[in-house]
């Protein structure tokens, strides 16, 4: 049984908005700017802070928390998982996926799933080199951006033209998004020491 974090999106792939499709980059703003106040800004990357790296997921209390008392908080745990389910919906909403506005609550259409977190299972060490032994994940994950990138657009001109999103855009870009999703758990989040693979 696999231990990664599981993406589900309910995609819509008829009679799409082509209003909203057109105009989404500027719709996302409000949404954006609300996922944004969660990050960290340009400034503190550049001041070198150490909390900058983490994007707003508590990754260091976490791996702190795991290393020297072997335990995951709860309240960590809920923060993280809202935080990111968040972030794919924004993703979802991006990427042309669904219609609906994504919502600052839990919603029917995009659902993210993390695994029983049971820190006495987890290697207490092992979250002191996550994130090297993730650089191939990064990597493999930057070429699958670029990928979804172009699936988008593709799907874009679809939907403005016709009306309907591609399925094989959906798969591709649902894929992807999934796949991140598996990397930040393992790397960042640190819910499952299961390594994710490369595959879509």
């Amino acid at each position: 049984m696999s231990t990664q974090i599981e993406t589900q999106i309910d995609v819509t792939l008829t009679e799409r908005n082509r209003v909203t499709a057109l105009f989404r980059l500027i719709l996302v703003v409000p949404i954006a700017i609300f996922v944004a106040a969660f990050t960290p800004s340009v400034a503190d990357l550049e001041s070198g802070d150490l909390n900058s790296l983490y994007a707003g997921f508590f990754a260091l209390p976490v791996g702190l928390a795991l290393v020297f008392r072997q335990a995951y908080p709860s309240y960590l745990l809920a923060f993280n998982e809202a935080l990111l389910s968040l972030q794919t919906r924004v993703n979802a909403y991006v990427c042309l996926l669904t219609d609906e506005y994504p919502s600052i609550e839990e919603n029917d259409v995009v659902s993210v799933t993390f695994p029983e977190v049971d820190a006495k299972a987890l290697n207490r060490w092992l979250p002191l080199i996550k994130w090297l032994l993730a650089i191939p994940l990064y990597l493999v994950g930057i070429v699958y951006l670029v990928y979804a990138a172009f699936l988008t657009l593709f799907a874009w001109v679809s939907i403005l033209f016709s009306g309907n999103f591609p399925e094989f855009c959906a798969e591709g870009i649902v894929g992807v998004i999934a796949y991140w999703n598996r990397v930040v758990g393992y790397a960042l989040v640190l819910v499952t020491d299961e390594y994710p693979t490369f595959s879509l």
